[in-house]
């Protein structure tokens, strides 16, 4: 019983270990990312193609998803609203739902499951093809050169994905609410101006996709990097970027509410 129980202290200690140094990797990484700054930037080609790797191939899926997640808040909202005569106030209910919570959360959940894996894939079949290791051998940083555009390219393309979807998502409440349930035009798009403000609406939305942006790409580029230089390893890295991409952006978004509540 006892040498049981050693088994899983150890074990315990071994993961406990591992978390903490995965953490201190991922911190070195992140401030490496900032030091390579100004040299990532001396070579906007690159990203401008991740832009178009991360955000561009990324977006038929967002305006989808974007859509028919209006067009349920719509359903919803005036199923709802209407049993307390409030039914012209759905605009507010879609606009807000997705301005404040649904457009950044579910475009970075997408972002993670899209893009993500496809950072986290592509770094680590260049880590287990040795590829990183020669641009090393060539004086040249995989840092500068391979992490850091993907790195922007996530920042930059997040906020402007989170903004398409919530755009499209009101677009999708507005075809349910006017033309299918009948909901009056004006009302629509007044109570939905009237009600829904910039700073502590809008703004907070894009404080959070660009947070967001940062921990879903940091993770990706992580996972890829740190992955072992085998299929096997590749593989679960890729399972990791989804796993721990959705926990980060779910725990991230209640901190930010609670705070942006209180504020």
């Amino acid at each position: 019983m006892l040498k049981g129980l050693s088994r899983v202290l150890v074990g315990l200690g071994h993961r406990v270990t591992a978390g903490i140094w995965r953490i201190g990797a991922a911190t070195r990484l992140f401030f490496y990312i900032w030091v390579y700054l100004i040299e990532s930037f001396k070579r906007p080609g690159l990203i401008v193609r991740e832009i178009f790797a991360t955000g561009v191939l990324s977006l038929l899926i967002i305006l989808v998803s974007a859509f028919f997640v209006g067009m349920v808040l719509g359903l919803q909202g005036y199923n709802t609203l209407q049993k307390y005569g409030s039914s012209e106030a759905i605009g507010v209910l879609v606009a807000l739902s997705l301005v404040r919570e649904l457009g950044p959360v579910v475009t970075a959940l997408l972002f993670a499951g899209r893009a993500g894996t496809a950072i986290t894939a592509e770094i680590g079949l260049m880590k287990a093809t040795e590829q990183l290791s020669a641009m090393e051998m060539m004086a040249v940083s995989p840092v500068a050169r391979v992490i850091a555009p993907r790195f922007w390219a996530g920042v930059i393309s997040m906020p402007i994905l989170a903004a398409l979807f919530s755009m499209v998502g009101v677009l999708g409440g507005y075809f349910v609410a006017v033309p299918i349930i009948g909901v009056d035009d004006g009302a629509f798009w007044s109570q939905m101006q009237a009600n829904v403000d910039f700073r502590d609406d809008i703004m907070n939305g894009v404080i959070k996709s660009l947070v967001f942006g940062v921990v879903c790409t940091m993770i990706a580029l992580f996972e890829g990097y740190d992955a072992p230089p085998t299929a096997e390893g590749v593989s679960r890295a890729t399972t990791r970027t989804v796993v721990n991409s959705s926990l980060a952006v779910l725990a991230i978004d209640f901190i930010l509410t609670s705070f942006m509540i209180s504020v």
